[in-house]
């Protein structure tokens, strides 16, 4: 007869393997390729999410479908302007932050890269993750200000992957990281670099992601924190809120969104005579369509169109030592407690 303590009611249990944090950097995601086939499914999935677009589904079912019918094709076009012979340059710089960040944190954590929408998926990188011995997992999405249209998704993915596993690791979600001192001085830094390098311009515009004003009104505080980035940053870099200006990108369809909007914005200031503008936007982690696109394109031919002369794109901080170590401190001070994270880290 068996000894009571020996468990024979099914296959032995796997053996204990060593337990590791994992980090699990989350972005919003790329079509797989410039195509409109590509961007039909992106977009798809893109916009058929409840957090994106919140209209009843009954109203906004035949409207998507329309949009996939048009939309692709002019996207696409869009995503040709950008591409690079690696691909998507979203998930080009992404996954270059992921390496250097996992050189950062070598020893202390598993670093994987994830996308909201397309692949990689949040749950095939935490299965992922979690065949690398990961019982710890810290979600980091990669957006500054929080919002419910961005961050809020990537909650949602991460729930939805926790239901679909049979024994989820313990989690921490970093929300926000806007006003995080040293994430205002990596931006404060970039742009002090490139002003020692291109010379500085007449104004400094900061344009964020636009999202519907309604959300703001239904207690969406990502308003107030792109506002607080702005101020912080202003103050740091030693502006006046006629040297800085705020606005607000990529609106789409009839309601109103976040004002003042930046194409608007960039005639307007190129008509008063400003000559040389400078734009930075700071609620984009890595470098992607909206930033390569529609500022360092589109809206450069807006300006000069209305009478200005340059408008210089500062780039995103990417993979830049300043975002790193940034980011590093970050994941360090949110783990602590944790194996390789003894000890209180002030930012």
């Amino acid at each position: 007869m068996p000894h009571p303590d020996h468990y024979t009611g099914v296959a032995d249990a796997a053996p204990e393997r060593s337990v590791q944090t994992g980090v699990l950097l989350v972005n919003l995601g790329t079509p797989e390729a410039p195509t409109p086939r590509a961007l039909r499914t992106y977009l798809a999935e893109f916009l058929g999410d409840r957090r994106v677009i919140d209209y009843p589904r009954w109203l906004w079912w035949p409207i998507l479908q329309v949009i996939l019918a048009i939309r692709p094709r002019r996207s696409a076009h869009a995503y040709a302007r950008i591409w690079t012979t690696a691909g998507s340059p979203l998930r080009v710089c992404s996954e270059a932050l992921a390496g250097a960040l996992q050189t950062e944190l070598a020893g202390q954590a598993q670093v994987a890269l994830a996308m909201r929408y397309g692949a990689p998926s949040v749950l095939t990188q935490v299965r992922a993750l979690q065949d690398q011995g990961v019982r710890r997992l810290l979600v980091l999405p990669l957006y500054p200000q929080y919002s419910a249209t961005s961050t809020g998704g990537v909650i949602d993915a991460v729930a939805d992957t926790l239901k679909a596993l049979r024994w989820p690791p313990e989690l921490r979600l970093i929300n926000d990281y806007h006003d995080d001192p040293a994430h205002i001085e990596a931006l404060a830094q970039r742009i002090e670099r490139w002003w020692r390098e291109h010379g500085r311009g007449e104004r400094l515009l900061l344009s964020f992601h636009g999202i519907p004003e309604r959300y703001v009104r239904l207690g969406d505080p990502y308003l107030a924190q792109c506002q607080a980035t702005a101020r912080l940053l202003r103050e740091r870099l030693q502006l006046d809120e006629r040297e800085l200006v705020v606005s607000f990108q990529s609106r789409v369809g009839r309601e109103r969104w976040l004002e003042p909007y930046t194409d608007a914005t960039v005639r307007r200031l190129a008509a008063e005579g400003i000559q040389r503008l400078d734009v930075v936007c700071p609620g984009f982690a890595v470098d992607c369509l909206e930033t390569l696109e529609e500022i360092a394109m589109q809206n450069r031919e807006f300006f000069e169109a209305a009478g200005g002369k340059e408008l210089r794109y500062i780039p995103a901080l990417n993979d830049a030592p300043e975002q790193v170590a940034s980011l590093a401190t970050l994941i360090r001070r949110h783990a602590q407690g944790w194996p390789g994270f003894a000890g209180a880290i002030d930012a």
